[in-house]
């Protein structure tokens, strides 16, 4: 369930998937070196076995590569999963030790926050530092939805020890049972995607970027949606030839955009209603592939559905549509050195 991927500079595929009970699933990792056959088995990352949720589709387990090829992983901790902090679920981190060949215990990072419900994120640089988002709500106020934050602990020691979360924003609220995504791109900047929720019907995909390796951020909606319901919905990240693009919902469909610069101009992706969980991966001729599913709920499966576009962010001529999407579980995509993309569901 949940695959996902980063492919490295060096072409190798970092996969990352749940497996097992969805109410107390196990995360497991497996790197797959580019063109050589040596890579190892899947390993668990998880040092508490069911210690992961797969239930809604955006509590699983999230990943990211940092410096010197450091493994980071972040997941909503389980029914069962210790340690637990007081009024919360916990927010457990995992990285790959130093043999490469095993994950350290995992560790949870929720400290003084209260109520994590959408799913936690992470994302790190190559100076090592790590960033792990999430929003939740505090015990001096009466959790509501247009009162949650998104928070932010950071490690600068590549994830050895991380400081107390503190929050990066304030007033825009976040839509408690959806996702976030964060990225860290070539240059430093640390981009996180959440869903806000001002006076509890205002729900924007909503931007935070912080230029100065995620000691301030600065936010910005990217599309308006009002709804008074959460629609469980998560986001996707890519650097691009042309800049870092990021993918979300909105209203059932798929938009996608450059969002480093002061004005994104979202881009439909052409679908049925019902599309959900986006995916992107860009090839070395510049063409972007979106990935996404169509017709997925709550305890039901649903379709995959792609659409490459041009260098100038034209749709191409290469789409398709195909079931076997199972119950919590979206797609994941990546390219080939040769240009050639894959899709993992």
């Amino acid at each position: 369930m949940q695959p996902q991927i980063v492919v490295t500079k060096d072409h190798a595929v970092h996969q990352l998937w749940l497996g097992g009970d969805p109410k107390a699933a196990d995360v497991f990792y497996q790197r797959l070196p580019e063109g050589r056959a040596d890579s190892h088995g899947p390993v668990r990352v998880n040092s508490q076995p069911g210690s992961a949720l797969a239930i809604g589709t955006i509590r699983g387990a999230q990943l990211a590569v940092g410096r010197a090829g450091r493994v980071h992983v972040v997941w909503n901790g389980s029914g069962e999963a210790a340690p637990r902090p007081k009024n919360s679920a916990p927010l457990l981190y995992a990285r790959l030790d130093g043999t490469g060949l095993a994950f350290e215990p995992q560790r949870n990072l929720v400290t003084r926050t209260t109520d994590l419900d959408g799913g936690g994120t992470v994302s790190a640089d190559a100076l090592g530092n790590v960033f792990v988002l999430w929003h939740g709500g505090t015990p001096d106020q009466v959790t509501s939805e247009e009162k949650r934050r998104v928070y932010r602990a950071l490690s600068t020691d590549d994830g050895k020890t991380f400081a107390s979360e503190t929050p990066v924003t304030d007033g825009t609220g976040a839509c408690g049972c959806c996702g976030m995504k964060s990225f860290a791109d070539t240059s430093g900047n640390v981009f996180a995607l959440y869903r806000a929720a001002s006076a509890n019907v205002h729900r924007s995909a909503t931007l935070a970027v912080s230029r100065d390796h995620g000691a301030t951020f600065s936010v910005t909606p990217l599309q308006d949606w009002e709804t008074g319901s959460c629609p469980m919905s998560s986001a996707a990240f890519l650097e691009a030839p042309n800049g870092v693009l990021a993918a979300w919902e909105t209203k059932g469909k798929i938009y996608f955009s450059e969002v480093g610069g002061k004005a994104p101009a979202p881009v439909a992706v052409a679908s049925a209603p019902g599309a959900k969980h986006p995916a992107l991966a860009t090839n070395s001729r510049g063409e972007t592939l979106v990935v996404w599913t169509e017709g997925t709920g709550w305890q039901h499966g649903g379709d995959l559905a792609w659409q490459v576009f041009d260098r100038a962010g034209q749709p191409t001529a290469e789409h398709g549509r195909q079931p076997g999407i199972p119950v919590w579980s979206f797609a994941a995509a990546f390219a080939r050195p040769d240009g050639q993309f894959v899709i993992v569901y």
